[in-house]
């Protein structure tokens, strides 16, 4: 099968061609003919599949095919991110497509300034990206009219419910018209998954192209058992030793990714770290520089296991376990994508055995062990548990280390996820309500608002 098989026109053909796409993946071969019947779906791929082009292009289409006149332009089609590194991937695809299409199209989101976003919306746009947070900034401003959206596109859902978007999501839903065209979108399905579908969706097509929560069978996945003290040692000699260019790694923390950032860079590895407290500037030159190869090792949280779209990206390196064993297969998704072959190595100490176990029943799948001679593990040292960010574990971000995402906390311990806690530092959260303590009065005053 082809594009052409799929009824799209010349237009967005073309852009296809210059982009070098001609075959359809399996997501887009199910789901672009879906939505251009103009019926809702709710469509599950592992990450890499295509999941963008899946939904942007016979939206474009159909926008194409039911162009407005010339006057005010409002929001048509939205779509929803979780974060700012996915709300941006998805708006240059939707510019590549739609390249030759008299549409406009523009992405906001938290972490710049407001105004420069404020004018584009006011020339008007066809097609939003955004992520909620600041979308909810927009519109409790009234610089933005949503009144007017046909197509409502929730891109990795299953990642906006973790890092608790829930509300905001409900909040912007309110804002639409009721009848409208909707796409979910979910690399996973969950319990929280079936319910947003459920009071968001129209008799959806159900689309699902491999088994939910797994990994790419492109990725040659391994594990190295090592001691928590050498893992940075044994991370930078296997970049070294095997002359690596492009290593993707991953932290738990983001104080961690910048600790690990910086040995590596006196270790005589060019790195950098990416996570929620860097600056989206800070952020993008950081990306740009790893995608260029002036980077040769992006240290990165969890905020960054999805919306990394680097072509070919050879090797991701787990240089600490997520909490979450869903996360592991979106942190090595970021390799072995589009059919390409990729390797995921995960260092693991004797604190993150019961972390792995986890992972390898979410899998359905005992992970290959290698070892490094001179790395052995030492019996003696006693597993510690990962919590409030000692042992190299989790976050310090809400009491009892569950992350705010309606998860248990893990065997080996509480920390919560990185994703959330990035999120809450950046205007795209949900903001938290927090308690504050009443002060006595003083000479009779009453308490200060803040």
């Amino acid at each position: 099968m082809s594009f052409k098989d799929l009824g799209l026109s010349a237009e967005i053909l073309r852009a296809l061609d210059q982009q070098g796409y001609s075959e359809p993946t399996p997501i887009q071969q199910q789901a672009i003919p879906v939505i251009l019947q103009g019926k809702d779906i709710l469509a599950g791929a592992q990450t890499g599949t295509g999941k963008t082009a899946g939904f942007t292009l016979p939206m474009l289409e159909l926008l194409h095919e039911h162009a407005q006149g010339k006057g005010h332009r409002p929001v048509r089609a939205l779509v929803l991110t979780p974060t700012r590194e996915l709300a941006a991937q998805v708006g240059e695809s939707v510019k590549q497509y739609g390249q030759y299409l008299p549409l406009r199209s523009t992405v906001i989101f938290g972490g710049v300034k407001i105004n420069p976003q404020i004018d584009k919306l006011r020339h008007g746009v066809d097609i939003l990206v955004a992520t909620p947070g600041r979308l909810l900034d927009h519109a409790q401003q009234r610089t933005v009219d949503l009144s007017h959206v046909e197509f409502l596109v929730l891109d990795e859902a299953d990642r906006m419910l973790d890092m608790g978007f829930i509300h905001d999501i409900k909040r912007v839903i309110k804002l639409l018209p009721k009848d409208r065209q909707n796409l979910l979108f979910s690399a996973t399905y969950s319990q929280k998954i079936k319910q947003l579908a459920s009071g968001l969706l129209h008799n959806p097509e159900m689309i699902e192209v491999a088994r939910q929560n797994t990994a790419a069978e492109t990725v040659d996945q391994v594990v190295y058992k090592v001691d928590k003290s050498r893992k940075r040692e044994l991370l930078s000699q296997l970049i070294g030793t095997n002359n690596w260019q492009q290593v993707l790694v991953f932290t738990r923390t983001k104080h961690g990714a910048n600790r690990l950032a910086q040995q590596l860079d006196k270790d005589g590895l060019t790195a950098a770290a990416i996570h929620g407290n860097k600056s989206q500037g800070a952020r993008t030159k950081a990306l740009a520089g790893f995608k260029a190869g002036d980077i040769r090792v992006l240290v990165a949280t969890d905020i960054a296991a999805r919306g990394l779209d680097i072509d070919q990206l050879p090797h991701v390196v787990n240089f600490e376990l997520p909490n979450v064993p869903e996360d592991y297969v979106h942190r090595i998704g970021r390799t072995g994508r589009a059919g390409n072959e990729g390797e995921a190595l995960s260092l693991i100490c004797v604190d993150e055995l019961g972390l792995l176990k986890d992972i390898e029943k979410l899998l359905k799948r005992q992970i290959p062990e290698q070892n490094m001679p001179g790395y052995e593990v030492d019996p003696s040292i006693k597993p510690e548990p990962i919590q409030n960010g000692k042992g190299g574990g989790g976050n310090r971000s809400r009491r009892g280390g569950g992350g705010g995402n309606g998860r248990k906390p893990t065997r080996s311990g509480g920390g919560s996820r990185q994703g959330g806690q990035s999120a809450q530092t950046t205007n795209d959260a949900p903001q938290k309500k927090r308690r504050r303590r009443r002060r006595k009065p003083t000479n009779g005053g009453g308490n200060v608002a803040r």
